[in-house]
This record gives structure tokens, sequence and C-alpha cells, in this order.
């Protein structure tokens, strides 16, 4: 029996999907994705699709889904990206009423997330499908450089938004802690470290050409494929989209997310450069190592400093917690990164004193993460 507030959201539904098909429309099934406020919806009417994917607002305040500019968010974002390359890059908007916090979009199943099948495969089992997923992030990246005016205008007419906040990144404010982390281990930022790192925070503030839209989170859980078969890739969860320096959408194929240990060398894999020849189908300047390279490795220190604040609350696990060995090689990841694309060294050596200091410091994580056979390509966290 669905809750009395799915009960309301479906009746808010059919009368939307009514209206907008000008035809009746019933809700047959309501399939509550957990823990997302998100459900699949089965229908019944002859102009409707069989199943639509309904996300919505929550109406409690304290629950995480609550913030209506989301909702706002991913609409807009959803609807420029028809707007640029059609349907072939993320699920449609089939109607919203942003008023009611409901948004309409395309069932794109029976795809699933990739993050389940390297999950339950390994990831050289599915290495077409992670081609695909670094196709989908160079092409949206390709397709929509050039364009923050006309996205913006799309998202300031639902409601207000602010560019130079998106191009900092919500999750800027972690670096400072991080900073102050490393100074409690004993490794202080100082020097010409502390020089690369405001060049850094320059390159990601101001990325000229490199400019595009992302989803915010480009993770392996936010893009489904079919499990096997045709490889066509849909990008999804768009709520914090948001235009970025483009090659923040790379780190994943760099530097572990948060669900995976490793993540492999995406240059022995091609992943690396298929990712760029798609980005430069839409942004020339890619194909300079250098400006790339600095780029590249800018976004994923910045994503190792990120991850770095969450120091205090690893160092109060148990000895052999995954989460600890992820950090590590989240911090030595991104320092081969910048080191093989010849920059930043000196932030690079900063990055790796750190990682030093916590393999020390957490003994049970001291260990060869070079090994594939010990920790192979998106070995997931425990």
């Amino acid at each position: 029996m669905p809750a009395p507030r799915a009960i309301s959201r479906a009746a808010v539904l059919q009368n939307l999907l009514t209206d907008h098909y000008s035809s009746p429309i019933a809700v047959d099934r309501w399939e509550r994705l957990e823990p997302w406020a998100v459900a699949r919806v089965g229908l019944r009417g002859a102009a409707a699709p069989r199943s639509v994917v309904v996300k919505w607002v929550e109406a409690d305040p304290t629950e995480t889904r609550a913030a209506a500019w989301r909702l706002r968010t991913e609409h807009a974002a959803l609807q420029f990206l028809g707007d640029v390359v059609g349907g072939g890059l993320a699920p449609r908007v089939i109607a919203a009423d942003i008023t009611a916090g409901l948004l309409v979009l395309e069932d794109l199943a029976p795809r699933v997330a990739l993050d389940q099948l390297l999950r339950r495969d390994g990831a050289t089992t599915h290495s077409e499908r992670l081609a695909a997923f670094s196709h989908a992030l160079g092409e949206l990246g390709a397709a929509t450089a050039g364009q923050a005016a006309a996205y913006y205008a799309r998202r300031a007419a639902l409601g207000p938004v602010d560019p130079a906040a998106d191009r900092a990144g919500r999750l800027a404010r972690f670096r400072e802690g991080a900073i102050e982390h490393a100074m409690a281990l004993g490794a202080p930022l100082a020097g010409r470290a502390a020089t690369e790192l405001t060049a850094l925070l320059d390159e990601l503030h101001e990325p000229g050409p490199f400019l595009a839209l992302s989803n915010g989170d480009a993770e392996a859980n936010n893009i489904l494929l079919h499990a096997s078969g045709p490889t066509d890739a849909r990008l999804i969860d768009f709520e914090f989209a948001d235009y970025a320096h483009a090659l923040t959408d790379a780190v994943c194929l760099h530097v572990p997310g948060p669900a995976w240990i490793t993540v492999g060398d995406p240059t022995a894999t091609g992943l690396a450069d298929h990712y760029r020849r798609t980005l430069v189908r839409g942004i020339p300047e890619a194909e300079d190592d250098r400006r790339y390279g600095f780029g590249l490795a800018a976004a994923c220190m910045s994503w190792a400093l990120v991850r770095l604040q969450r120091f205090p609350l690893l160092d109060t696990r148990s000895a052999g917690d995954d989460s600890r060995l992820q950090l590590i090689e989240t911090l030595e990841a991104a320092a081969r990164t910048a080191q093989s694309h010849s920059t930043l060294p000196h932030l690079t050596a900063w990055i790796r004193r750190i990682a030093s200091v916590l393999r020390c410091r957490w003994p049970d994580s001291d260990q060869d993460f070079l090994d594939p056979m010990s920790f192979p390509p998106y070995r997931a966290r425990r």
C-alpha cells in the first residue's frame, strides 16, 4: 500500500500528465527507489509511455532531499542538454511541476548503473562500458563548452543561481580543512607548494575555454548502460549540475571516487585518451599537452584535498578499514596524475608526504597499490 504522501504525489502526477498529453493518464504502479526521492511509476493511458521516472522534493526540511533548488537545477540542465544534444546523452524531461516539487523523466530501463556492473563482474568484463563512460563525459564537456550564458538564462528563469559559486564548487570549503589536517600531521603547506595551490585554484575558478556543463557528480553510479549488447550510455542525476572546469569530470577516471579503492591506470586502458579525444571535438585547447595536463592535475589535486578532510573520521576507525586505504590511494593517484603530466611538482611532493605520513600512522594501510592482483581496477570500498 503506497504511503499517504506517495498517494498525494500520484494524484498530482496523474493531473500533470493528463494535462501534458491532453488525454487521461492513470498511475498504475509506484515503485520507490530507496533511499532517494525517486520512483519508477507505471502508467495507463494510450498517449503515455508504459513507465516514467519521477523525482520530487521532500516536504520534511530535515530530509537531505528537501532543497528545492536541486530539482530546479536538474530541470534546467536536462532541458538545456535536450536543446544542445537532443536525447542521446541524458534522460528527457517529460513534464514538471516545480511548484509541487515534481520532475517527470524518461525511464531509461533496462539500463543499469555502471557501478553495479563493475561490482558484480569486475572492470575487465566491462571495458567497453567504461569506454562508453569516458566517451559520455567527454561528449558532455565538448557539447556544452562556450554555452554557459544560455544555460544560466534557463536556470535563472527557475530561481536564483550563482555562476561564480558553481565554478568554485560546492565542496571547495573542504580544502581549507584538509590543509589544517596536513599541518596537524606534520606536513604543513608552504613555499612553492602553496604557490602552486594558488595557481591550481585560479585554474579551476577561471577555466576559460574549459568551462563546460557537468552533472556535478561524475561517477560510475551516475551513468546507465545496458548490461550486455549496445553500449549507448546515459548520464543521470543532474541535481548538482553546474558550469565548471570540464576536467573535473575526468577526475573519476584517474582518482578513486567515494565507492572505490582504486580505479586502475586510465592511460594503459585507453580511457584517458578516449575521454580527451572526445573532449577535443568541442574544446580544441585540450590538444595542448601543457594546458590539458595542468588542468587535469589541478582537478585531481583538488579532489584529493576534498577527500583529505575525512582524516579525523578515518583516524577513529578500526585497523584495516577500507576507507583508510582509499584515502591513501586517492592522494597517491592524484600525485601520479600530476607527475605523469610533468606539472605541479612541489604540490605533488607535498601530497606524497601526507600519504607517507598516513601510511606510518595507519600501518594496516601500508600496502602496495601497484599490485594489480591485490588491488584490481575498480576494487570496491567495503
